[in-house]
């Protein structure tokens, strides 16, 4: 046995615009690499979260990996996941287990020369992706710009903005920019939108049904994803398919929430990465929905391609942005798909350390 050698640095790249949700705003987004390594090889993995995810990683979790056998991901990741008990798993914890994880993952399948996604065995070569950003920040232009460029230019059939602006005090203007959505993507494209939990219950009922012509698909956190009930509640009262489950963080998380939703929205950089990732899936299987991976797009892409109950993937304007300008091997979506790398070992990406050198924090 060889054992591995966990290290992790955080860049904090700012956004091309200000960007902003029901409940939250942002000029800037830290991502967080770690980096595995074993015998002259190295694998990646990453997280998007506070700088605060360096110091758990090459504090706690690097230490308990040093004599461990690089192939046993199981027992590196149930190794992880116990040292991290007094630290409180979800949060930055959490993203700190996933990053490593997913970086553990990719230097199994480096160090056996296999693509990460031949090593964890595919369903799909391609993964459907939907175009997601329309941010609450964004003025008609600049909205309609994004999404005519994702639909009648990169051939992405579903596209997502954000509504609930102001924690759900601006409604009139969230009817709105869902109409003007629509008018910009044509009746055969899907509309989804997300309010990230910022409505009360019969608020984000009523907010549906005002926007019945509009023919929205997918509705993300009318409620807080906290409020259970509230969800269910949703779900059974709109036409759209209710979804939520972003923010977990361990396997009871997906559990409790499953059977509350229309679709279970899962992070690999936050459920507690690829291991966790297809544990959470089973668990959505086993009520009979599907999955679909949030945010992340290039770091999801291979346990994507192994999940039999995904719907798609999340193509997020700022990390895509980020992904494709700090590695090298990101992909375009076009005609809605995203091909799964076999063509080059690990997850296919190199991290551009020059590139990111200028936006590094830790």
């Amino acid at each position: 046995m060889t054992g591995v050698g966990l290290t992790a640095e955080a860049y904090r790249i700012p956004t091309d615009a200000p960007e902003g949700d029901g409940t939250l705003a942002w000029a800037a987004t830290i991502l967080v690499l770690v980096r595995a390594g074993a015998d002259g090889h190295t694998g990646i993995g990453w997280t998007y979260g506070p700088a605060a995810v360096v110091a758990v990683v090459t504090d706690l979790l690097a230490p308990v990996l040093t004599d461990l056998d690089p192939d046993d991901v199981p027992a590196a990741w149930d190794r992880m996941r116990h040292r991290l008990r007094n630290a409180g798993r979800p949060g930055v914890a959490g993203l700190a287990l996933s990053a490593a994880d997913c970086a553990l993952w990719d230097l199994k399948a480096r160090r056996h020369g296999l693509p990460l996604a031949r090593l964890l065995g595919t369903v799909r070569p391609e993964v459907p992706v939907y175009g997601s950003g329309g941010f609450t920040t964004y003025d008609a232009p600049r909205q309609h710009r994004q999404l005519a460029g994702w639909v009648h230019e990169q051939g992405i059939p579903r596209v997502k903005i954000k509504i609930g602006e102001s924690c759900g005090t601006e409604v009139a203007r969230d009817l709105e920019r869902m109409a003007a959505a629509r008018r910009t993507i044509g009746d055969d494209a899907e509309l989804f939108v997300d309010a990230n939990g910022a409505y009360q219950r019969k608020q984000a009922v009523r907010v549906a049904h005002a926007a019945t012509d509009l023919d929205v698909r997918w509705y993300e956190e009318p409620v807080s994803s906290d409020d259970l009930p509230g969800l269910a509640l949703v779900r059974d009262r709109v036409t759209a398919d209710v979804t939520a489950g972003e923010y977990g963080f361990d396997l009871v998380y997906f559990h409790r929430m499953a059977p509350h939703v229309d679709c279970l929205q899962i992070d690999v950089t936050r459920c507690g990465g690829i291991s966790e990732f297809l544990r959470a899936a089973a668990v959505a299987d086993a009520v009979g929905i599907q999955v679909s991976g949030h945010c992340a797009p290039h770091q999801h892409l291979p346990v994507a391609a192994a999940t039999p109950n995904l719907r798609h993937l999340e193509w997020f304007h700022d990390h895509v942005r980020i992904e494709a300008m700090l590695f090298d091997g990101a992909q375009p979506a076009t005609g809605g798909t995203v091909p799964v790398r076999t063509d080059r070992p690990g997850n296919g990406l190199d991290f551009r350390a020059d590139q990111a050198r200028r936006f590094r924090v830790a």
